[in-house]
C-alpha cells in the first residue's frame, strides 16, 4: 500500500476539466475605498451545512449546491449577507459591512461555531470565535471542550500540564501551528497550550490524519492550526476580564491601530495570576498550581500597492508556575526537612515574519516566505530534581504556487529549513541525564493538485529532507476526495510522518512522582503511516438538514520512543519500539438544528490503541476505549441572550498496575466510566458581555489522585498516575468589552 502511495505522489493522474466551482473573495470596504480582505468568514449555502471558511487572503472556494441558491456569508463583527447565485458565475467578490446597532443591541444572524470544510480534500474544519465564546476557553488546552474529535485532559495533579490527545495518542504526534508556522515543538509541548489566551485565537483548524507536505514532515494524527487576530481586522480595543473559583483571575487587551491605508499594527495582551494556595481535598497538595503569566504580542500588517504583503512581530513569555506541597518556606533549604515544591520558571521569545507576492497579471500565481525565530528558556525543579533546559529554533519556508496549463492542475513547490538546537540536563539521585542535540534539516517538497470536476479532488504530495542526525528520507502524502452523490462525500488519506523525540521535555510532567527516568543510548527517529476513510453524509427529516460524518483512520508505527510505566512503579522506562504498536480510531459526528438558533452536536468515538510494551502487546495506558459528547446550543433573537451545554462522556482506560506497593498506596488498575457536565450563560449588550458557566457541573473527581502525598520524598510517590477529573466543581464569570472601527 505504501508503494502504491509513493507512486500516485510522483505520477499524478492527468485529466480534463468538467463542472462547476464557485471561487470568491469577502472583503470590507472602508470608507475610503480600501478592500481589506476577511480570513476565517463563514460561507455556506443557506438552509445547509455545505459551508467552508475563506483562507488568510479572504478567498473561498466552494462547489454549487442544487438544494440552494443562496450564498451565506457571516463573520463577526460583520452583518450576515446573502448573496443570489447565478449558474455559470465562477468568481466572487463579496463586500460584507460592519453591524447596525440599534437600541444598544448588536442586529445579526448567528455566526457557525463550527464549520466543515466540504472543498478540501483533507478532512478538516475551522473553530471559529462563535464556538470557542461557548465556554471558558482561557487558553488553547480549553478551547476544545465542545469538539468532539479532540480530548483535552491534566497529565498530573501537581503542574497543570494538559494532555492532549487526537485519534488515541499523545499531542507530540499532532503538528501544532500557529498561521502555518510549525510550533510549540520540544520545550512547549508541554504547557504551549497555555500559551495561547483564547481571546487571542480567531479561529483553529483542525484536520486529521497526514496533513500536507507544505508545512513539514512531522504530522502523524493531524495538525492543529491557530489563526491570531489580525492587525488589519483587530477592534480598536477589546478587554476580556475572567475569574474563577479556584482564584485565577486573568486580563486579556487587544487593540489594533490602523496607522496607514496600507499599514496596521495589533498588541495582544494577557496577564494572568493565581496566588491563592487552595487545598479542598485536604490532600496538603495544591489543588491548582499557582500561575503568574505575562503574555505580550505586537504584531504587524503592510500592503504597498505593487509589492508583496507582510506581515511580521515579537511574542514575549514570562511565566512562573508553582505546584506541590502548601507551606513551602523559600527560606529554608530545599530538602527534606522542607514541603515537596515543584517550581518551573519559563521566558520565551517569539520573532515571526511572513511575505507574499501575488503576480499582477495572474492571481493564481504566487510565492511567500515564512520564518519563525524562537528561543525558550526553562528552570524548573521538582522536589529534590532539578531540571534545566534551552532551546533555539529556526524555521524557514519557501514555496511558489501555480499551476500547469489551467486551474484544474495546480500545484505547491518549496523549499524549507530548521535548525533546532536543544540542551538539557535532569540531575536525579546524583547522576546527570540529558538529551542535548543540533538538528539541521534541509528539506524540499511538492505538492499537486488534481481537479477535473467539482465532485474530485486528488491531491498528492512528497517531499525530501535531509537530517543531520538521520541522514535523508522521503515523506510521501496522499489525499483523494469524491462526492459521489448530491450530499455525499467521500475521503481517502494515507501517508507517512516522523519525528524526533525530546524524551525528558515530553514527558517532564511525570517527574511529578519518584519515578527515575531511564533512556535507552540509541533512540531512533519516530516513523509512522497513518491512513484515513471519512464519510460526510448530509439528509433532510422532518423539514430540517443534518450532517452525519463518520471516519476511521489507522496509525501504525515503524519505530516508536515508548514510554514504560509497566516495568517498575519506581521508573520509567524510555526505548524502541520492538514489535507492533498501532491504534484505531472510529468516529461518528450529527450536527443538526431542530429549530432556528438551536444547535446540536452529538458524537461517538471508539479507540483501539496498542504497543508492545514491557515485553507483552497491550492495551496503552491512559487512552479512554469511548468516548461520547453531546454539545447544545441555543441563542435568543438578535443573539441577545445565548444558553450553552455540554456533556462529556467518558469511557474506560487501562492504568498501568500498582499490585506492587503497599496496600495504602495500591490504585484502581482499570479507570470506570464517567461523565462530565458544564454550562455557560451570556448576556449580550451593545459593546458589552457578560458571561457566567461552571464546570464539572456534577463534581466527579477522582479520589486520593496522589499516591503518597503524605511522604512526598517516599519511594511510592506519585502524582501522575490521573485517570479522571482533579478539581472539584468550579465556577467562572467574564465580561467582555469590544469597540470597533466604525
Amino acid at each position: 500500500m505504501r508503494y502504491l502511495i509513493l507512486l500516485l505522489c510522483l505520477f499524478p493522474i492527468i485529466g480534463q476539466a468538467k463542472g462547476n466551482k464557485i471561487k470568491g473573495k469577502i472583503i470590507e470596504t472602508t470608507e475610503k475605498g480600501e478592500k481589506i480582505p476577511l480570513p476565517g468568514a463563514s460561507v455556506f449555502w443557506k438552509n445547509t451545512n455545505h459551508g467552508t471558511a475563506t483562507n488568510s487572503n479572504g478567498e473561498f472556494e466552494i462547489n454549487e449546491d442544487s438544494n440552494s441558491n443562496t450564498i451565506v456569508i457571516q463573520f463577526v463583527g460583520y452583518k450576515t449577507k446573502e448573496v443570489k447565485y447565478k449558474t455559470g458565475t465562477t468568481n466572487l467578490l463579496i463586500s460584507l459591512d460592519p453591524n447596525i446597532e440599534l437600541n444598544e443591541v448588536v442586529v445579526s444572524k448567528r455566526k457557525a461555531g463550527t464549520v466543515i470544510d466540504r472543498v478540501n480534500p483533507i478532512q478538516s474544519q475551522s473553530i471559529t470565535g462563535a464556538e470557542l465564546c461557548k465556554a471558558a476557553c482561557c487558553n488553547l488546552a480549553e478551547s476544545f471542550e465542545t469538539n468532539a474529535s479532540v480530548d483535552v485532559a491534566y497529565a498530573d495533579a501537581a503542574t497543570g500540564a494538559k494532555s492532549i490527545k487526537l485519534l488515541g495518542l499523545t499531542g507530540k504526534y499532532i503538528e501544532m501551528m500557529t498561521e502555518k508556522t510549525p510550533n510549540f515543538k520540544g520545550l512547549a509541548s508541554v504547557y504551549g497550550m497555555s500559551y495561547v489566551p483564547g481571546p487571542w485565537m480567531h479561529s483553529i483548524q483542525v484536520s486529521k490524519g497526514v496533513g500536507s507536505v507544505v508545512n513539514g514532515y512531522e504530522s502523524i494524527t493531524g495538525q492543529i492550526n491557530i489563526e491570531y487576530q489580525k492587525p488589519q481586522l483587530a477592534p480598536k480595543f477589546y478587554l476580556n476580564l475572567f475569574g474563577n473559583s479556584m482564584g485565577m483571575t486573568e486580563l486579556n487587551a487587544i487593540s489594533g491601530i490602523r496607522i496607514k491605508k496600507n499599514l496596521s499594527t495589533a498588541f495582544l495582551v494577557h496577564a494572568q495570576d493565581n496566588d491563592k494556595e487552595i487545598d479542598h481535598n485536604h490532600d496538603n497538595f495544591l489543588d491548582d498550581p499557582m500561575v503568574k503569566q505575562y503574555n505580550v504580542i505586537n504584531r504587524w500588517y503592510w500592503k504597498p500597492k505593487n509589492g508583496p504583503s507582510t506581515q511580521f512581530g515579537v511574542k514575549l513569555i514570562d511565566e512562573e508556575r508553582i505546584g506541590g506541597q502548601k507551606g513551602y518556606d523559600e527560606s529554608k533549604p530545599k530538602d527534606i526537612n522542607n514541603a515537596f515544591r515543584i517550581n518551573i520558571d519559563t521566558k520565551r521569545y517569539e520573532f515571526f515574519a511572513k511575505s507574499g507576492y501575488v503576480f499582477p497579471n495572474d492571481n493564481d500565481k504566487s510565492i511567500a516566505i515564512i520564518t519563525n525565530f524562537t528561543t525558550h528558556e526553562q528552570k524548573s525543579f521538582y522536589g529534590l530534581r532539578n531540571y534545566t533546559a534551552n532551546e533555539d529554533y529556526f524555521y524557514a519556508n519557501l514555496l511558489f504556487q501555480s499551476y500547469i496549463g489551467n486551474l484544474n492542475h495546480k500545484y505547491t513547490a518549496g523549499l524549507s529549513y530548521i535548525y533546532d538546537k536543544f540542551d538539557d540536563n535532569l540531575s536525579q539521585n546524583g547522576e546527570n541525564l540529558n538529551t542535548d542535540r543540533t538538528e539541521k534539516v534541509a528539506g524540499a517538497y511538492i505538492e499537486y493538485t488534481y481537479t477535473p470536476s467539482d465532485d474530485i479532488t486528488l491531491q498528492t504530495g512528497l517531499r525530501y529532507d535531509n537530517h543531520s542526525i538521520y541522514d535523508g528520507f522521503v515523506t510521501p502524502r496522499l489525499h483523494f476526495r469524491y462526492k459521489f452523490a448530491e450530499k455525499s462525500t467521500l475521503r481517502i488519506a494515507a501517508g507517512s510522518g516522523r519525528r524526533t523525540s525530546n524524551t525528558i521535555a515530553e514527558n517532564s510532567y511525570l517527574l511529578a512522582s519518584n519515578r527515575k527516568f531511564t533512556l535507552a543510548k540509541d533512540l531512533k527517529q519516530e516513523k509512522a503511516w497513518n491512513y484515513g476513510l471519512s464519510l460526510t453524509q448530509e439528509f433532510n427529516l422532518f423539514s430540517r438538514n443534518f450532517t452525519l460524518s463518520t471516519d476511521f483512520y489507522r496509525t501504525s508505527f515503524q519505530n516508536q520512543i515508548i514510554t514504560d510505566l509497566d516495568y517498575s512503579l519506581r521508573e520509567v522506562r524510555f526505548y524502541n519500539l520492538e514489535g507492533d504498536s498501532w491504534a484505531n480510531n472510529y468516529q461518528a459526528e450529527l450536527k443538526f438544528s431542530p429549530f432556528e438558533r438551536f444547535d446540536i452536536t452529538a458524537a461517538m468515538r471508539f479507540s483501539d490503541v496498542k504497543a508492545k510494551i514491557n515485553n507483552k502487546f497491550q492495551d496503552v495506558p491512559y487512552v479512554n476505549k469511548h468516548k461520547g459528547l453531546v454539545s447544545l446550543s441555543y441563542a435568543t433573537r438578535m443573539n441577545i441572550w445565548q444558553f450553552d451545554f455540554t456533556s462529556q462522556f467518558n469511557g474506560s482506560m487501562r492504568i498501568p498496575s500498582t499490585a506492587n506497593n503497599p496496600t495504602e498506596h495500591q490504585r484502581r488498575d482499570k479507570a470506570p466510566n464517567y461523565t462530565q457536565l458544564s454550562a455557560q450563560v451570556t448576556k449580550r449588550f451593545r459593546h458589552w458581555e457578560i458571561y457566567a458557566g461552571a464546570e464539572n457541573i456534577g463534581d466527579y473527581v477522582q479520589k486520593k489522585p496522589i499516591i503518597a502525598a503524605e511522604d512526598p520524598f517516599s519511594e511510592y510517590f506519585d502524582a501522575s498516575m490521573i485517570w479522571g477529573p482533579i478539581q472539584e466543581r468550579k465556577f467562572y464569570l467574564g465580561l467582555r468589552f469590544t469597540l470597533d472601527y466604525k
